[in-house]
């Protein structure tokens, strides 16, 4: 096959008709209905993930609240510490909440809002190398990739960072196009914001822009290098601006900074959301998942790392198979056949510069995630969704375009073959899920396969069997990832760790009373037809329950709720509690700032035992929740949250709200 590709891609190269990227669009219905479509996935019942990830939402409440905690990104609007990522991916979530008032639509839209444009300018990226059908082709694996769909209809960073990604590529691109240096200064900029979205997952895509243009850009060598440095110059001051600020900001003037120790967004980059997660030297990550015995024929028992074990096969295992492993390997395929086709072109050539990017996203950012020690969550995979949107839809595109010859017909079947195992292996994870679904995906790529075989029919212009081999790789291609992604949009998801499908996560009871440090008891339940609609464990709303943990906020009781907002506007914040994701649920039913003790993680020293003594005692603080058991680490030490919480359960007297442990500091 190889043979046979080289000795005729420059022949076969002219054949394709270049798209017309200036005047009217060719497809324009196409487009529209794409766009339309995406927006309907991903706004549909909305409100079924209630408060989403009640972290960031009781964040853009804050930001909605107080324009301080805009800045910085606050847990609270009385600006005690941060959240732990830098604050750009809130700021849609609480100028829409300013203006809409705080619910789950106004925090959830401006998500759906960016997934429709993240869509849309990767169809723009596409076309202008390749065909439109190519863009469509791209757009709809997609918006159609089941954890896009899930990230897409939540509130976390990742939205925001997949769509400011794209813009780089897109405006590099264009660079490589007319050699302009303002679309390398764009393209810097979109990275900037990237960090002040994510941090340092933004830089996985930096060797994909920087090797592309290198190679492709139109000017001279020198010319290139020095454009390069002044877009990482663009990108240093895109983010740089606002890490200036919060270091020069006094630190008693401004809140404490989410996942640091020592109130450092420098210590933030390098350490929690940077090198720590390549090395899993980092502060609050969890050691691993018990998961209990199995109760039940459909239960099953295994230890596993909370984030899947690092190495060559961690995006093939069972959390991350169904968000995005679907047509991982084929988008490889197709680049690899597609650069060796594209060769022989000349140095500039805009196609070879595009699957060489779209190549290296997907190889650096799918080898960073295999191999990383730190924490690492299967919704973190959207970021390889555009790049195997990319690849897919222009690989299958030109393929078939070619497919008169050998190489092209060749790698269809190979990839007809490729996804159609690869949905196997992942839908076996799930034996009761549906389990038509496997048989029906095996059952459209025989015909794909009987198809491409009869050369002379598939290859003629118009027919029937064309149109059945084409209908039969679609639905080869996508059956599976749109049956995940209709599953996600009914179930919905809440709490910290957002999935697509029948996810472990809709399937997990955590323990978070467990005296192992790290560890969590966890139990799962397959999940079940005779539909894809209908998973066990997985209900068409989100469980709430009156407790919280680290992942899940729950929803306080009204008692509760009724004691927060008895004479709030008297105290800065009207209840503490360890816990981020548990002053969330606190702050957001109740309208007022709850101080989140200890950080997310509860391992944070803000405040310090010092400190909340001066708050508690100047009245500033109406009551403290008790929401777990003071742990110990596992050296008996207790941090400064424990110790906090120890000092209000010996000093004040508790009241039973509910089921619900309440100390009034002000008595």
């Amino acid at each position: 096959m190889s043979t046979a590709m080289s000795s005729s891609a420059v022949d076969a190269a002219p054949e394709v008709v270049a798209p017309q990227i200036k005047g009217r669009l060719t497809h324009p219905w196409a487009l529209a209905g794409l766009l339309v479509g995406t927006a309907l996935l991903y706004l549909w019942d909305l409100s079924v993930s209630g408060w989403a990830n009640a972290f960031y939402s009781a964040a853009a409440q804050a930001g909605a609240q107080s324009w301080k905690a805009f800045l910085f990104g606050s847990s609270d609007a009385a600006n005690s510490i941060t959240v732990d990522k830098p604050p750009l991916s809130l700021w849609p979530m609480a100028l829409s909440a300013r203006v809409f008032g705080v619910n789950s639509w106004s925090i959830l839209v401006p998500q759906a809002v960016i997934g429709v444009g993240a869509v849309a300018l990767l169809w723009d990226t596409v076309r202008r190398s390749f065909t439109e059908i190519a863009a469509l082709a791209a757009g709809l694996v997609f918006a159609l990739t089941p954890i896009a769909v899930a990230i897409f209809r939540y509130n976390n960073p990742d939205a925001l960072l997949v769509l400011l990604m794209i813009a780089a590529v897109w405006a590099m691109l264009r660079a490589v196009d007319d050699g302009r240096t303002r679309w390398l200064l764009l393209a810097g900029l979109c990275v900037g914001l990237g960090y002040l979205t994510k941090q340092l997952q933004v830089t996985l895509i930096l060797p994909a822009l920087g090797v592309t243009y290198l190679i492709a850009g139109p000017r001279g060598l020198w010319t290139r290098l020095w454009q390069a440095a002044v877009s990482l110059g663009a990108a240093v001051a895109g983010a740089g601006w606002w890490v200036l600020l919060v270091q020069l900001w006094p630190a008693k003037d401004r809140p404490w900074i989410g996942g640091t120790t020592h109130n450092s967004i420098v210590e933030l980059t390098l350490g929690y959301n940077g090198l720590g997660r390549l090395s899993g030297d980092e502060p609050g990550s969890t050691a691993g998942l018990a998961l209990g015995p199995a109760n039940g024929p459909n239960q099953t028992a295994a230890s596993l790392h909370l984030w899947g074990v690092p190495g060559a096969g961690r995006l093939f295992q069972l959390a991350q198979a169904g968000q995005i492993a679907w047509l991982l390997p084929t988008a490889l395929l197709f680049g690899v056949v597609l650069l060796v086709w594209r060769g022989r072109a000349a140095r500039t050539d805009a196609r070879r510069a595009q699957l060489l990017v779209w190549m290296l996203w997907l190889i650096c950012t799918a080898t960073v995630f295999s191999y990383m020690q730190g924490i690492f969550h299967p919704y973190y995979t959207v970021a390889l969704a555009p790049a195997i949107g990319a690849l897919v839809g222009i690989g299958a595109v030109v393929c078939w375009e070619h497919r008169h010859q050998v190489w092209a017909r060749s790698t269809l079947a190979v990839a007809v073959v490729t996804v159609a195992a690869t949905a196997y292996f992942a839908l076996n994870y799930y034996p009761l899920y549906s389990p038509w679904l496997k048989w029906l995906v095996l059952g459209a790529a025989a015909v794909a396969l009987l198809g491409l075989a009869l050369t002379r029919l598939t290859c003629a212009g118009r027919g029937p069997l064309r149109t059945a081999v084409v209908v039969a790789m679609v639905m080869t291609a996508l059956l599976a990832p749109v049956a995940y992604s209709v599953t996600t949009v009914v179930q919905g998801n809440s709490g910290g760790l957002p999935s697509a499908g029948p996810s472990l996560r809709s399937r997990i009871r955590v323990n978070s009373s467990s005296n192992q440090p790290g560890v969590v008891t966890a139990q799962i339940t397959e999940a079940s037809g005779p539909g894809f609609l209908r998973p066990i464990g997985a209900p068409g709303r989100p469980s709430h329950v009156p407790g919280c943990s680290l992942l899940e906020a729950g929803t306080p009781a009204a008692d509760v709720i009724a004691k927060l907002t008895e004479n709030a506007d008297r105290y800065r914040w009207v209840a503490a509690t360890v816990g981020s994701m548990c002053a969330a649920g606190y702050q957001l039913a109740s309208g007022y700032p709850v101080m989140p003790v200890g950080g997310y993680n509860t391992t944070d020293p803000a405040p310090r035992p010092d400190q909340f003594l001066r708050l508690a005692l100047g009245k500033h603080i109406h009551y403290f929740i008790i929401t777990n058991p003071i742990q110990q680490d596992k050296w008996g030490h207790l941090n400064d949250a424990a110790l906090i919480q120890q000092w209000v359960q010996r000093n004040f007297t508790p009241i039973r709200v509910d089921r619900v442990l309440m100390y009034d500091l002000s008595q």
